[in-house]
C-alpha cells in the first residue's frame, strides 16, 4: 500500500542538521495532521535534534469536511472498534517503517504522540511492534481492548498519559483503566491529570510531555550539556 500521501506537515530539527529523533503524531478524529504538528513547536527547543512528522489518518471522516480518521466510530461496540483498529495498524506500521528507513533510524529513537484517537492507536501499534519504540505519549486517549493486550504484547516502552478530568468525549477514567492494565503488564507508564480540562491539550500537558521526550530518550550525558541552556 503507498502511504507516502498520508504524510502530513513536518517541523525540522532545530539543530539544522541529521535528523537523531523521529516523532510521529497522530491527530485525533475528524482532524488531521495540521492540528496536532503545532504541539511540537514546544518540543523543538528541548530535544533540537529531533523532526516533527504528521501523519494523517488513511479514512475519511464518517462526519464529512475535510477530517480524517483512523477508524470508524457509528458502530461503538467493541469487536467493530477492535476491527477498525487493526485495519488501521498495519498501515501506521509501514508509514512508520518507511519514515525511519529514509532517516536510517531505529525504533529507539521514535516517540509516538497522541491525541483521542490518535492516542488510542500510539498505544495499539507501539506495544506490538517488533522492536522497542523510545516513548509513547498519550493525550485524552483510551487503551483500546485492554483485555487482549495481555497476549499481543510485545514490547514495554516508557508511557505517559495526559487526560483532563472534565473530558466530555473520553471519559477520564479510560486513562486510569489504561494506567491499571499497562502496570499488571510491567510497562512503564506514567500520568498526569489535568484537573478542569476538558478534551484537549493545554500547555501544563504539553510541557510536561515535552520534558518526559527528553528523560526516556536523550541520553543523560546529552541531557546534562544543555542543562545550562534549557530550563527542565
Amino acid at each position: 500500500m503507498d502511504v507516502a500521501h498520508l504524510e502530513g506537515r513536518s517541523l525540522a530539527p532545530l539543530s539544522c542538521g541529521k535528523t537523531v529523533y523521529l516523532v510521529i503524531m497522530l491527530h485525533g478524529l475528524g482532524a488531521d495532521g495540521d492540528d496536532i504538528i503545532n504541539v511540537a513547536l514546544n518540543w523543538q527547543p528541548l530535544i533540537i535534534k529531533a523532526e516533527f512528522l504528521a501523519m494523517n489518518a488513511p479514512f475519511p471522516f464518517d462526519g464529512g469536511g475535510p477530517g480524517r480518521q483512523w477508524y470508524s466510530v457509528e458502530d461503538r461496540s467493541p469487536a467493530t472498534i477492535m476491527e477498525g483498529v487493526r485495519i488501521a495498524e498495519p498501515i501506521i506500521n509501514q508509514f512508520i517503517d518507511e519514515a525511519l528507513a529514509k532517516r536510517r533510524l531505529n525504533d529507539n529513537h521514535l516517540a509516538l504522540v497522541g491525541f483521542s484517537q490518535g492516542a488510542m492507536m500510539a498505544l495499539h501499534v507501539g506495544l506490538r511492534r517488533r522492536k522497542k519504540v523510545g516513548a509513547i505519549i498519550g493525550f485524552s486517549g483510551a487503551l483500546q481492548g485492554a483485555d487482549l493486550l495481555p497476549e499481543e504484547i510485545v514490547t514495554k516502552p516508557p508511557v505517559l498519559l495526559v487526560h483532563g478530568n472534565a473530558d466530555e468525549v473520553v471519559p477520564y477514567e479510560r486513562m486510569t483503566e489504561a494506567k491499571t492494565a499497562l502496570k499488571a503488564l510491567d510497562v512503564p507508564v506514567k500520568s498526569m491529570t489535568r484537573k478542569g480540562l476538558g478534551h484537549t491539550i493545554d500547555d501544563d500537558g504539553v510541557m510536561a510531555a515535552g520534558n518526559f521526550l527528553v528523560d526516556v530518550m536523550v541520553p543523560k550525558k546529552v541531557h546534562d550539556d544543555h542543562d545550562d541552556d534549557h530550563d527542565h
